[in-house]
């Protein structure tokens, strides 16, 4: 893999909620299911579909993935500033940042759009 495609170092922190963990996990914002899509294909060089990456705490990454589609996510919300201006992730956020680091929320169950 070449430099220009590696993805973004791990930050101490999650990049959305701002809490520290013992482990982050990468958010693909353009999601790898959808890379092969005409569409995707059109709108992203394939060093964007392979490094737009967040690095997120396990509550926002399922978070995220609870709330949208993959469609969605690729369509829409492919960078953090789309996804933080997102009501849902909003709310969340300033839930999961009064939570102690290691805390698991039960997973409600919400409709994808």
């Amino acid at each position: 893999m070449t430099d220009d495609l590696r993805p973004p170092p791990e930050p101490e922190a999650c990049e959305l909620c701002g809490r520290s963990g013992p482990s982050l996990t990468k958010h693909h914002l353009i999601p790898k299911t959808r890379h092969n899509k005409p569409s995707i294909r059109k709108r992203f060089s394939r060093a964007e579909r392979l490094t737009r990456i967040l690095w997120v705490c396990r509550p926002c990454h399922d978070h995220i993935h609870r709330c949208f589609s993959e469609a969605t996510l690729a369509a829409r919300l492919n960078h953090r500033e789309a996804l933080l201006a997102e009501p849902e992730i909003q709310e969340f956020i300033q839930w999961i940042r009064q939570r102690p680091t290691g805390f698991k929320p039960k997973s409600p169950i919400r409709k994808r759009r």
